[in-house]
């Protein structure tokens, strides 16, 4: 029979050890903390004190306990919501550091339930710690890398060639044809919409809707169920797959707020282990919650065992489960204090000094909804930051907006204004044209404005800036010119994204020509709307694959440093050429007319490149710089070949980017040469 001993403070949550589990829990203003035990049918077994150690971390060892064991705590304490206390015994209690849940997670059902929840609330089961998985971690440098943004069920539950147990799950991602469609892409790193366990809101639910995107968590540590049936083990065999193929696994992480949600939401967890530890609670009155996430209630980071809980689950999803790196949701949350968001904040520089995270991938959603939420830019090095004046200025560019070329040249240089005032340099900034947050590049072309009214929302939810254009036609259409300006304008903006300084970042479905229909939020739509449909010939995989082999092959898209044109200076180096073959001068950069440019890319040891660009509805005659130049990509036809220059000077198609390089002279006695292929 077990027996109850002291145990230690050493390591929070339940960890197994030779003669038992030791149970650690911090709490600073309990009075008294219990420990429940439960078999595998939900009923309660035993019931066991935790003793209060240093620190405020309540402990005990469960004397020949074992792996699999389910538990849960009840804790007490003084119930005084106007001073931010809500201890309730009555409420058994998820523990932080769990590592799995079992049972149903309703957590309108929770929300309701007045008095014992016991029956509602799933319970926390012991896992044993495992080691660090055996494949090594690809570790692809950021300036080779392209990332590509997934929602895992969406991803495979209509894919026909994964098998139907598997769909939907983090198991589909090992399949060999999705493996195969990946590296045909030259994707380098997946990144999942958030995987740890999220439950629904109970206002969704009362629509008929559910949580789709994750964003709404429950467990930190905890694998999805609906995700990972096969649990711990599963995630691991699978991300030990993508390395064997030489592809990362990034997290999108979710620590600015959990699903207990304001005043009004369930006790899950946080809320009656240490509310005032947890949270950020509003000063005049501690019974609200600070909503800086816009999801009613904001995690208080600056706390140093908050601060802990998230240093100790990164490092158990990169350690245990062999993750890659992060994406930090509403990021800026990272670094709030009562002082309002600083670079050097705690928890920012927890991270940039462990050994074991700052070699990881952290890359910044840099705002949230808080006051000064808007920091792209303000994150420290290692950090790489979602640029959102990236996907606007481009998208605004081949919409056809006037005065864009001085963006546009940002753009195209990695966005140094940005980033490089704190030394960091073009791979600081994650450039996407479409994420899971609005448009898909299809809708993108076909819609000039949202159309969420499936959302139950009064179509008032959602982004109502998108600089999106339709050809014409609202939604789809058989009009043979408007498609094929629609197709222009797609590999027009994924070309500027590939062949631009920095971290190009690809949304899954985008190759498919996936269309939501002009919703531009779908965070509620778990269902066909939001699910991608595999065809046969992805209509944009092919030149997704060309613009990525063109990454790989040519050394001017993987450079670590900015530079400014100093020709004495490593790297690349550019210049900026009118259509007519001059310079750039000020003038032509203020010209709110002019939309055609030239950029020369030059860098030691690879040959030089020439990038030609026309949002124009008009053609532009362009002369060349001089040399002998053969095109890589034209994004005016509709195959990979191009037509290759015959002179000095082209006609550059209206709406349409071209890309050239150099021959050397010994190139141009290669008889056999297409210059096509690249």
């Amino acid at each position: 029979m077990p027996c109850w001993q002291g145990g230690s403070t050493g390591q929070l949550g339940a960890s197994v050890q030779d003669n038992g589990i030791n149970f650690a829990l911090f709490s600073a203003h309990a009075c008294a903390v219990t420990l429940c035990l439960f078999d595998d049918n939900g009923n309660e077994t035993a019931r066991w004190p935790m003793h209060q150690g240093d620190g405020h971390i309540w402990h005990g060892l469960l004397v020949g306990g074992k792996a699999g064991q389910h538990y849960g705590y009840r804790v007490d304490g003084n119930h005084d919501p106007s001073h931010g206390h809500c201890f309730d015994p009555n409420k058994l209690l998820l523990d932080p550091y769990a590592r799995r849940l079992a049972g149903p997670l309703q957590l309108a059902a929770i929300c309701q339930q007045q008095g014992d929840n016991s029956q509602q609330i799933p319970k926390c089961v012991v896992e044993a710690e495992r080691p660090a998985l055996a494949t090594p971690k690809p570790q692809t440098p950021l300036t080779h890398s392209v990332i590509y943004e997934l929602n895992l069920k969406g991803f495979s539950q209509l894919n026909p060639l994964v098998p139907p147990a598997l769909r939907g799950t983090i198991a589909a991602l090992a399949q060999p044809t999705v493996i195969a469609h990946l590296q045909r892409l030259g994707v380098t790193a997946v990144e999942l919409l958030p995987v740890a366990q999220f439950g629904s809101e109970a206002w969704l639910a009362d629509k008929g809707l559910s949580n789709y995107w994750g964003y709404n968590s429950v467990a930190f540590f905890v694998p999805h169920r609906d995700y990972c049936p096969g649990g711990i083990d599963q995630f691991r065999a699978t991300v030990e797959t993508l390395h064997q193929a030489g592809i990362e696994v990034l997290l999108d992480v979710v620590f600015n707020h959990t699903a207990e949600g304001d005043e009004h939401g369930p006790t899950l967890s946080f809320r009656g282990i240490d509310n005032r530890s947890y949270y950020r609670l509003t000063a005049a009155a501690p019974m609200r919650y600070l909503n800086d996430s816009g999801c009613g209630n904001s995690m208080d980071l600056a706390q140093p065992m908050a601060l802990r809980l998230v240093t100790d689950c990164l490092r158990y999803w990169s350690h245990q489960l062999g993750v890659d790196g992060f994406r930090f949701d509403l990021a800026c949350s990272l670094g709030r204090d009562e002082r309002g968001f600083h670079p050097n904040s705690a928890l920012l520089q927890a991270i940039g000094q462990d050994p074991q995270l700052a070699q990881l991938k952290l890359i910044a959603e840099p705002w949230d909804l808080g006051v000064n939420g808007y920091q792209l830019g303000q994150f420290p090095a290692p950090w790489s930051e979602w640029n959102d004046h990236f996907r606007d200025g481009v998208r605004r560019f081949w919409r056809g907006d006037s005065a864009m070329l001085p963006q546009l040249a940002k753009c195209l240089h990695g966005s140094a204004e940005q980033f490089e005032h704190n030394g960091r340099g073009p791979v600081a900034s994650i450039n996407f044209i479409t994420s899971h947050d609005g448009f898909t590049l299809r809708d993108l072309v076909s819609y000039q404005q949202r159309h969420n009214h499936a959302n139950g929302e009064n179509n008032r939810d959602g982004h109502s800036a998108n600089y999106s254009s339709n050809g014409g036609v609202e939604g789809p259409s058989e009009q043979a010119p408007v498609r094929l300006h629609r197709l222009r304008r797609s590999r027009n903006l994924l070309a500027t994204m590939m062949l631009s300084q920095g971290v190009p970042m690809l949304l899954a479905g985008d190759e498919f020509g996936h269309s939501q229909q002009g919703n531009n939020n779908g965070y509620c739509q778990d269902n066909a709307l939001s699910w991608l449909t595999w065809p046969e010939w992805p209509p944009f995989a092919d030149f997704i694959a060309q613009l990525t082999s063109i990454r790989r092959q040519y050394s001017q898209f993987q450079q670590p440093r900015y530079n400014h044109g100093d020709p004495q200076q490593a790297g690349l180096r550019l210049q900026w050429w009118h259509p007519n073959g001059a310079e750039m001068t000020e003038p032509d950069w203020q010209d709110p007319q002019q939309q055609a440019l030239q950029v020369l890319m030059q860098c030691r040891g690879s040959p030089d490149l020439l990038l030609l660009l026309n949002a124009a509805d008009i053609n532009c005659d362009v002369h060349l710089p001089a040399g002998q130049w053969q095109p890589l990509l034209d994004t005016h036809l509709g195959d990979a070949i191009c037509v290759e220059p015959q002179s000095s000077s082209l006609t550059l198609q209206a709406q349409s980017l071209l890309l050239l390089h150099r021959v050397l002279k010994k190139e141009l006695h290669h008889e056999n040469a297409d210059p096509s292929v690249v």
